[in-house]
């Protein structure tokens, strides 16, 4: 399988890629560094746009504009840039982390402490009018969600517990949480993850230099091996969502590798599904 450099960056810590139809770009953050990322693979167009605290996520809105996963809470970015709080909840040492729109329109957000603290993070559903609904108020470090092709199923990754975990979806609530999917100890920690339209999901290996591909019934079936020993996430994108986009990092590493950092590609690693944007 073909990898290409997307983009050539040092992202300290790269997150998140979501493909935004709309406007034909993807769009990503760096966490650390509180910087949310876009490129136009058609034509090769970036920009950066600086926010004013981390930024764990950022997703496009059904009317235009940014929905935003900041370290104080959940904000809205306007078309015009214009900015405002949807949520805003400051808690000492924690911060937003990965997050994802259910096909409701809703946003899945998660926290996680700067020290890692076991009992630190969260799990929440905001409505698009700012209705926050607790759904996991105990995880460590919260990272991947994505639905299945019919939105029956929710995946969720806890970092630390090397699990990617499954849950029943039935359009509003998560239920049932059992083990989808565990990744052996020496091989990494699931990070963030997407669902392909065969319902296989995909996940990115930090400290694993790799990302996997399992099956709807949680059997491996594919391991595509990095150059970086970070990869966050991943998505697919472009106008036809064949091809897989990778964020990666170089935070913590004594001797990053070159494209540790960058936005990586796989062209044509398989079809992705059309995301739903924010509808508040």
């Amino acid at each position: 399988m073909r990898l290409d450099v997307a983009v050539r960056e040092q992202n300290e810590l790269g997150e998140g890629p979501t493909w935004d139809p709309a406007t034909g770009r993807l769009i990503w953050v760096d966490i650390l560094s509180a910087r949310v990322h876009t490129y136009s693979p058609a034509n090769g167009r970036r920009t950066v746009m600086a926010t004013e605290q981390h930024v764990g996520a950022a997703k496009p809105r059904a009317g235009g504009g940014l929905v935003v996963n900041l370290r104080d809470g959940i904000g809205l970015y306007d078309r015009d840039g214009a900015f405002r709080w949807l949520v805003h909840d400051p808690e000492p040492g924690r911060r937003g982390n990965d997050a994802a729109v259910a096909p409701d329109g809703a946003l899945w957000a998660g926290t996680m402490r700067y020290d890692e603290a076991e009992v630190g993070g969260s799990l929440a559903r905001i409505a698009p009018d700012g209705t926050v609904t607790p759904v996991l108020p105990v995880v460590v470090c919260s990272n991947g969600i994505g639905w299945s092709p019919d939105g029956r199923l929710m995946y969720y990754i806890d970092t630390p517990t090397r699990r990617i975990d499954v849950f029943d979806f039935d359009g509003r609530r998560a239920l049932n949480r059992r083990p989808f999917a565990t990744v052996e100890e020496g091989a990494g920690f699931p990070d963030g993850l997407t669902v392909d339209a065969d319902g296989c999901v995909w996940v990115a290996l930090w400290d694993g230099g790799a990302l996997r591909r399992y099956t709807a019934d949680g059997a491996l079936d594919r391991t595509v091996a990095l150059p970086v020993r970070r990869p966050t996430a991943c998505a697919f994108g472009g106008t036809d969502l064949r091809d897989l986009y990778i964020s990666t990092a170089r935070t913590g590493l004594a001797a990053p590798h070159p494209l540790s950092g960058s936005l990586l590609v796989l062209p044509g690693a398989g079809q992705g599904m059309p995301g739903t944007a924010f509808a508040g």
